[in-house]
């Protein structure tokens, strides 16, 4: 059997030159395009999906029926819903394997879902729910227990015709082939952009509550180990300067002065600890102010740029602040640097900083320093920390924030 070809051939002795042909003078005369067989190897593909389609689905639907009965009889015990979950993560498995085989032999190009966070998910219990909940393996289970109708369907319907309808099997094939196609892109394709969505809010939530609980405990440290150790010293020094306040009015003032300095040092503890939660020059005067303040304690001389048409939303601003006040401090700590920069500007829609230093360079966010803790803590506000710092230097640091008026 054979099919027409795309394209059409010129007759014999025709002159591409003028138009005329060799066959009786006539111009634009065309012979019949060269045979080409039917059963070419893109049909033979189609066909070899068609026929593994049965050994597939049966497979597939034996795992979704045992999967859904025994996980959901096991849900009165302890370990219905850990097997459920682990059903549901060798569901995706089977879907990647599914998804090759409709690249191999029908050529549908699909892209392979974002993989489960589950490093990044906390505990055993949060693990366990982000797999119950994972749209893909649900996905999976529903295109594995509907196929083996139509596993069956394709099997025979091709076997068949291979022996009686082999001159229309080609259009056949091509015809279920593609219904198979739609089945694989509707049921195997990664999540849409909501889901994907959700999946990185919920991983950044996590990063949010630890960073919101390292900083509690941070603020804990600083006050019992700072300003309430000095409280408590005062709150003896006066005590025993009471005691001597008739018997030797003298040391009482030398005491009562000592307690005079343990509270100017515990009100400056006091202000530290404050500025380090929420500066109040920044909510007073904005990030212009409250960067050069950060900048004038910075052991490195710092040159502050902020263009900014308008303060962007407290929590931003915020988030603004502590980055470009971090990154001042590892200068000061680790650079080398003689001199450094700081840029804020608006970018359409994105808040941009840039810190630069002439140090000795060598930064690395990938190695589990300050900065990938930085990175993080940017991530999690749909923010993007770029690190340039060949060794030798210059570093450039580059922060992104959304802009929220």
């Amino acid at each position: 059997m054979t099919a027409p070809s795309p394209a059409a051939d010129r007759t014999d002795g025709t002159d591409e030159r003028d138009g005329r042909t060799g066959n009786g003078g006539r111009d634009g005369l065309h012979r019949l395009p060269p045979p080409r067989p039917a059963y070419d190897a893109h049909t033979w593909k189609e066909i070899a999906y068609l026929l593994l389609n049965l050994p597939v689905a049966l497979f597939g639907f034996t795992y979704a029926v045992t999967v859904l009965v025994a996980g959901g009889t096991l849900t009165l015990t302890v370990i219905g819903l850990p097997l459920l979950a682990l059903s549901l993560l060798g569901a995706r498995q089977l879907g990647k394997l599914e998804r090759a085989r409709a690249r191999k032999l029908l050529g549908v190009r699909v892209e392979e879902p974002t993989p489960l966070p589950l490093a990044k998910s906390g505990g055993p219990v949060q693990r366990l729910w982000m797999a119950l909940k994972d749209p893909v393996g649900w996905r999976t289970l529903l295109y594995d227990a509907i196929r083996l109708p139509w596993g069956i369907l394709t099997f025979c319907t091709v076997l068949t015709s291979l022996f009686v309808l082999w001159p229309v099997l080609p259009y056949l094939a091509r015809g279920m082939a593609n219904l198979d196609r739609a089945m694989v892109r509707g049921l195997l394709s990664p999540s849409d952009e909501l889901e994907r969505r959700i999946a990185e809010l919920e991983s950044d939530r996590g990063i949010v509550v630890d960073t919101a609980a390292a900083d509690l405990r941070r603020i804990e440290r600083d006050l019992h180990d700072g300003a309430q150790a000095r409280l408590v010293n005062l709150a003896m020094g006066l005590g025993l300067a009471k005691e001597k306040l008739l018997e030797d009015p003298d040391a009482a003032a030398a005491m009562v002065e000592e307690a005079h300095g343990e509270v100017k040092l515990a009100l400056q503890e006091l202000r530290d600890l404050a500025r380090g939660i929420h500066p109040a020059v920044l909510t007073d005067r904005g990030l212009d102010a409250a960067l050069s303040a950060v900048a004038s304690r910075c052991t490195v001389p710092v040159t502050v740029t902020v263009d900014l048409p308008a303060r962007p939303a407290p929590a931003i601003e915020g988030i603004a602040y502590f980055t470009v006040s971090e990154l001042l401090q590892n200068i000061s700590k680790h650079s080398g640097a003689r001199s450094a920069s700081v840029d804020v500007r608006r970018s359409e829609n994105r808040l941009m900083l840039q810190v630069t230093d002439d140090g000795r360079g060598g930064a690395d966010a990938s190695r589990g320093s300050g900065l990938a803790g930085l990175a993080a803590r940017l991530d999690a506000v749909d923010g993007l920390l770029m690190v340039d710092s060949p060794a030798g230097g210059p570093t450039r640091v580059i922060a992104e924030l959304p802009w929220r008026g």
